[in-house]
């Protein structure tokens, strides 16, 4: 079946047999024959969490100059720690945040607020429950409309979790959570359009999606311009290798996990599967988002407290369980093992927006990081502290961001971590300044991002040094 130019931007689909389908990004020869000007670049959001806070040693600590989270310094003047070190060639691409939290859940346990990360809701420790929506999905319902999925909700343990145990990130209109997807597999095949049951099997029983769909993929190549073809072969090549992540993944999430009174430490990981994993699921983001399937994603990695099968990612560095790490600071080596994971955490994400930004934006100007803002953080710092949260934007340069600094709202006042058995928890204790409300820092990026509202879960006013 030959692609016609005529409809290939309203549906940008390379047809196979029984109905199977692969959607395929922008071409600049379309543009240009069919005499449209050039239009601009659309603009996306993902949002990561990773639960159980940050290495936060003491400044006496020997660990502190190596294995602190944060950077040290502020503003264009800071150095990024081993925790972070991986993304010094996104530096000029990126800022890094301290000082805001959410001010209604400050002195809630940190393992119950991965619930408001992206809401700001009163979720409370305990007793009754209520959210509301989270920044993600107040975007999609403005660009979801415009592409086939409103918004891609992922997470390493999928479903929805429990009241203060959220394994989603995403919350609609009504407060309600949004199941996140954790298979590789049915995230793979979303990307895809499929009618019928023959299509299905095919998919099935062919050893890649792409075999169904060469014929069609030749023809359209043939009346591309050179730049297109190879934007046709790279993005194939992206298709084909994701498929490979694809099987590897399986090993991981079928892994039999949570089994009472059964010694879970002894699972047969390997390194390999954690870090393949998560490799996997931001080549499929990049994939929606190079498609232009969805312009919203969030991927949950952790759940919080140690439970569920994202515990087991530390294996991907040497380390049985990740929870544990934020445990085991006082023993030796302890806040070097936590940054190690940390570390690894950083790398992986730092890798997918080195992707973004090695991608020129297929329509519109700069690269495709430059027209997505991506957000990084988790909802605790120090040992269960529900504030002073680590976080990081990286991207939306065209979106009017300043990146290459790190922001330290918080100053010289910060509870900069450091627990000791016997001591009291840091989250117990009464803090010594105030944070700003994270809210005014959603507030500015859902303007960035074109949402016209002056208010987000009681914001006081935007960032403007961001």
């Amino acid at each position: 079946m030959k692609t016609s130019f005529a409809t290939i931007d309203r549906r940008r689909f390379l047809r196979g047999a029984a109905g199977f389908a692969l959607a395929l990004p922008c071409f600049e020869t379309f543009a240009e024959r069919a005499h449209t000007a050039k239009q601009p670049a659309k603009k996306r959001f993902a949002s990561f969490y990773m639960p159980d806070g940050v290495p936060m040693p003491r400044r006496e600590d020997p660990a502190f100059e190596e294995w602190s989270w944060f950077p040290h310094g502020n503003g264009k003047d800071f150095k990024l720690t081993k925790c972070l070190e991986t993304l010094e060639p996104l530096r000029n691409d990126m800022t890094v945040l301290g000082g805001l939290s959410h001010p209604a859940v400050r002195s809630v346990h940190g393992h119950s607020n991965a619930d408001q990360f992206l809401t700001g809701a009163d979720t409370g420790g305990s007793g009754d429950y209520k959210n509301s929506i989270s920044l993600d999905q107040v975007f999609a319902e403005q660009v979801g409309e415009q592409t086939r999925i409103s918004s891609l909700v992922m997470s390493t343990d999928g479903g929805t979790g429990s009241p203060r145990g959220a394994q989603t990130m995403s919350y609609n209109r009504n407060g309600r959570p949004i199941p996140a997807e954790h298979k590789p597999k049915r995230i793979f095949d979303m990307l895809f359009a499929k009618s019928g049951e023959d299509a299905a099997k095919k998919l099935a029983m062919s050893n890649s999606a792409l075999d169904l769909l060469m014929d069609d993929a030749q023809s359209l190549k043939k009346r591309l311009s050179a730049s297109d073809q190879e934007t046709l072969d790279d993005y194939l090549q992206s298709v084909r290798d994701t498929e490979v992540k694809v099987e590897k993944a399986k090993r991981w999430i079928n892994t039999p996990f949570t089994v009472p009174n059964v010694d879970h430490l002894q699972l047969e990981i390997t390194p390999d599967d954690p870090r393949d994993y998560l490799r996997t699921m931001y080549e499929l983001v990049y994939l929606a988002f190079r498609t232009d399937t969805t312009r919203v994603a969030t991927y949950q990695i952790g759940r919080e407290n140690g439970v569920g099968i994202s515990d087991h990612l530390a294996r991907a560095v040497g380390f049985k369980l990740s929870h544990q790490l934020s445990h085991h600071t006082k023993e030796p080596d302890g806040w070097k093992n936590f940054g190690i994971y940390c570390r690894f955490l950083s790398e992986e994400f730092g890798r997918f927006a080195e992707k973004l930004k090695a991608t020129p934006e297929p329509v519109g100007e700069g690269t495709m990081l430059d027209n997505t803002l991506l957000f990084f953080g988790s909802a605790s710092s120090a040992f269960h502290l529900s504030r002073n949260y680590p976080l990081m934007l990286v991207g939306g340069r065209n979106m009017g961001f300043q990146h290459g600094q790190y922001l330290d709202y918080a100053g010289a006042n910060a509870y900069r971590g450091g627990w000791a058995p016997g001591d009291t928890e840091p989250w117990k204790l009464e803090s010594a300044y105030e944070d700003l409300p994270l809210s005014n820092l959603y507030l500015t990026m859902l303007q960035r991002l074109g949402v016209e509202t002056g208010s987000f879960a009681g914001s006081t006013g935007t960032l403007s040094e961001v």
